[in-house]
């Protein structure tokens, strides 16, 4: 059949570009196109709504915002570039390479935040307002991404520095960056195992206490007694947690894929599934806005406002979307 191919140098340390029949090609390209407007319209609605009304300026809803802004990034400038050939050059690829690192770490790092924040929500709900501020909130964020940014330049750099050491030849058409097997230990460690065990230990936490708030709060209200408000809080705190729950585990199962991926290597798994497993981790991009919209109220009554362009209104960003609707 008519196949579509890359136009590189006629050099022989050209990469071959993998060929694919033509209407196989398009296909892709429109489902990658479409992803990735879907993976940024969605996060940008997230992004807006938190931004916007004031009743959603709360230190959970910050971290989701983050979070969104990671997510956003990842279908503005990951997946429309995920190509088998690169045509940017060096400087393009080390960037990219960089800014792929950054949103990745960026996002496990938002997920232990959010872990942290739901543990001290539900475990110590009385020592929430002091130790967990929107200052603070905001301070660990932006040193999140600080550090995600510093840890992956430096990533490059001895990425970069193994490589020259290494390579024997230069394969002209690609972005990718050799690693030592001792990067790839640390790397592993701390931007998976590291977070992963720190987010399902406290998750643990968190589902043993708000299966027991529950349990007291049904026997209260089966026994006719008068429920608080309190009680009703640690109810909504408890189904805040269970939303971002799945909203972790749902990352993690996109993200276990990658890391065997990264692990492996070309040298046991295919080229095909290679693709998949690492096109796993950019879909979750453009999952966690659904999960808002299946558990949220708020995003829902949110998502309409801008769609009906009401947030346009005086004093719309004052409107109570908890109560007023």
């Amino acid at each position: 059949g008519n196949l579509v191919t890359a136009v590189l140098p006629a050099i022989n340390s050209s990469c071959i570009k993998g060929k694919h029949s033509s209407h196989k090609y398009y296909i892709m390209y429109v489902f990658f196109s479409l992803l990735s407007a879907w993976t940024v319209f969605l996060n940008l609605q997230v992004i807006i709504c938190i931004s916007h009304f004031k009743k959603l300026h709360t230190p959970d809803n910050l971290i989701i915002l983050s979070l969104a802004v990671a997510d956003m990034l990842v279908g503005l400038i990951v997946i429309p570039l995920i190509e088998t050939c690169w045509y940017f050059g060096d400087t393009f690829c080390d960037m990219f390479i960089i800014i792929m690192g950054l949103l990745i770490s960026t996002s496990m790092c938002n997920l232990v935040l959010i872990a942290v924040d739901r543990y001290v929500a539900l475990c110590h709900p009385l020592l929430y307002p002091q130790k967990i501020t929107m200052t603070k909130t905001l301070i660990s964020i932006c040193l999140c991404w600080f550090f995600s940014s510093t840890y992956n330049i430096g990533y490059l750099v001895g990425g970069r520095y193994f490589e020259a050491s290494q390579r024997s030849d230069e394969c002209y058409g690609k972005c990718y960056l050799v690693i030592s097997f001792s990067w790839i230990f640390n790397d592993l460690f701390f931007s998976f195992l590291l977070p992963c065990t720190l987010i399902i230990t406290l998750y643990l936490r968190i589902f043993y206490v708000a299966h027991q708030q529950v349990k007291v709060l049904n026997s209260l209200m089966k026994s006719g007694k008068c429920v608080t408000e309190g009680s009703v809080r640690r109810k909504s705190e408890s189904k805040a947690a269970l939303t971002l729950g799945i909203i972790v585990t749902v990352y993690l199962l996109c993200y276990i894929p990658y890391c065997i991926l990264y692990v492996t290597g070309s040298t046991v798994i295919s080229s095909a599934t290679m693709t998949f497993l690492l096109w796993t981790l950019y879909v979750n991009s453009g999952l966690n806005p659904l999960i808002y919209a299946l558990f949220y109220r708020w995003f829902k009554i949110s998502v309409k406002h801008i769609l009906t362009f009401k947030i346009f209104e005086p004093a719309s960003s004052l409107v109570d979307i908890f109560t007023d609707y």
